[in-house]
């Protein structure tokens, strides 16, 4: 299973994909606080949005957002559906956003877990992820999220 970018005409690829994310993410409804934006993500958001989307299989079955920003590739929404893990999915997307990152000239990836989410935290540590800060979602006196951080292989 090969990733591959969406088109900006593939709207079943983009309605599979939300429906992933929503189906991934729903268990941290109850846990995380303030909820997490996908509640307000839409079909539309993630084809015209800043980030190219990337997916493993149609439906998708595992799925990415990269964004660009000033010297890293932001990975965001990063989900693969529960019958499929332990295959490597997530892998295989973090390897192709380090190829996106190399060919945007870009030296880092990053992405951000809500601080409530530990097992998270020890799987993006395993993949070679540091945690370079902790935010506050606006509104919030304590952080809410924590930014990792994993240099791009210049290879």
């Amino acid at each position: 299973m090969t990733p591959r970018r969406l088109a900006l005409d593939d709207v079943d690829g983009f309605r599979s994909t939300l429906e992933l994310i929503r189906r991934e993410f729903a268990y941290m409804d109850g846990v995380i606080d303030p909820p997490s934006s996908m509640h307000q993500l839409t079909v539309d958001d993630l084809a015209h949005g800043p980030g190219e989307v990337w997916v493993i299989g149609l439906p998708s079955v595992a799925c990415v957002v990269m964004t660009p920003k000033p010297e890293v590739l932001y990975v965001g929404k990063l989900a693969v559906a529960a019958s499929e893990r332990g295959h490597g999915l997530a892998r295989r997307l973090l390897d192709q956003a380090e190829i996106r990152a190399r060919e945007l000239g870009l030296g880092w990836l990053e992405l951000q877990v809500r601080i409530e989410l530990d097992a998270n935290h020890r799987a993006f540590a395993a993949l070679g992820f540091s945690e370079a800060e902790r935010t506050a979602h606006p509104g919030f006196d304590r952080p809410t999220s924590i930014t990792f951080r994993r240099p791009v292989d210049p290879a």
